[in-house]
């Protein structure tokens, strides 16, 4: 098969298009024809960082939509030509190919209704958000939330999923992308370059700071954060923890949470696994019946991947990129 190879970790430009040999699924696995992938952050991080349990040439690349090829042993309920959307492991060769071996367990069944370009866009960031808005965060009796980057994939599922909890949604975008995240339903979009986020925070809440905030920048951010977080509120974070060491015991009671998507293929649990489906086949639905947006701003060919992954290193990108395999 052919596929995106990267030679050596370090360089976007060392991957490069060509030939290897066809991988064959083993017991619990799928053998997948890709069809799309979406790109993010996480895969060009990983392939200019590298990873330890990588053996080279490693193919990158966590979110796929494509048709089962083959079925592997100790496999129930997938055959060939079975349409599936995945979030890969990132610790295995991944999407950035013709075909690609997935866990099954992971795997959600796209709609027949619903693009191999939307399933693949909901994929690692649709489920991230998920899994913090709806699985983590504490939304009962909660009136509002803090979205960082509203404007990106997480951010921009994050509002859609806030919103369909009834919260009252602020976000942070870039001036050009406030029509953006109200058009997906945020409330108030904060110019973070052009004002101060807490202040504007606590102007909108009458002093009392949100009750919800998910970070998706970064810690230092985050504990920023902690200046914005209500009495008993709750702050998710997925790229780095707030530093609690300056806030006096007993007096904001947060509580905090880690989103890790991708951990879940390393914890081992079959339950977190199977979590990764769930979430998959949830999400679709909801793009199914037309209550979920995909974001999906544009669709490459497969010989424009690269030039993709620069485009969204540069960290101006709205919603979501997608490759067709």
């Amino acid at each position: 098969m052919k596929a995106w190879l990267l030679k050596e970790a370090g360089n976007l430009d060392h991957l490069k298009w060509g030939e290897i040999a066809d991988p064959k699924e083993e017991k619990g696995e799928l053998l997948i024809k890709v069809r799309a992938v979406a790109l993010n952050p996480v895969d060009y991080k990983v392939a200019l960082n590298g990873n330890p349990a990588w053996s080279y040439p490693h193919i990158v690349g966590v979110d796929l939509a494509g048709e089962v090829v083959s079925v592997g042993e100790a496999v129930t309920g997938f055959k060939a030509g079975d349409r599936v959307a995945v979030h890969t492991s990132l610790g295995k060769k991944g999407a950035f190919a013709e075909l690609a071996v997935v866990d099954a367990r992971a795997a959600g069944r796209i709609p027949d209704e619903v693009s191999f370009e939307d399933a693949a866009a909901i994929l690692c960031a649709g489920m991230t958000a998920y899994e913090a808005v709806v699985q983590k965060l504490n939304t009962t009796h909660k009136k509002n939330i803090l979205i960082h980057a509203g404007a990106g994939g997480v951010g921009g599922f994050a509002i859609q999923l806030a919103k369909m909890q009834g919260l009252r949604v602020f976000t942070t975008a870039s001036a050009s992308n406030h029509e953006w995240v109200k058009n997906l339903g945020a409330d108030v979009a904060i110019g973070y370059k052009e004002e101060n986020v807490t202040d504007r925070i606590m102007e909108e809440t009458n002093g009392r700071g949100a009750d919800l905030i998910l970070n998706t920048v970064g810690r230092d951010v985050a504990t920023e954060d902690l200046d914005r977080l209500a009495f008993s509120g709750h702050l998710a974070y997925i790229a780095g923890a707030p530093d609690l060491s300056g806030v006096k015991p007993f007096s904001l009671s947060p509580s905090i949470h880690e989103v890790a998507l991708g951990a879940a293929h390393a914890s081992g649990d079959d339950r977190a696994v199977k979590n990764l489906a769930f979430m998959a086949e949830e999400l679709m639905e909801m793009v199914k019946d037309g209550r979920l947006e995909s974001l999906v701003t544009k669709v490459l060919p497969c010989d424009e991947l690269v030039q993709g992954l620069k485009e969204l290193q540069g960290r101006h990108v709205k919603g979501k990129i997608i490759v067709k395999m």
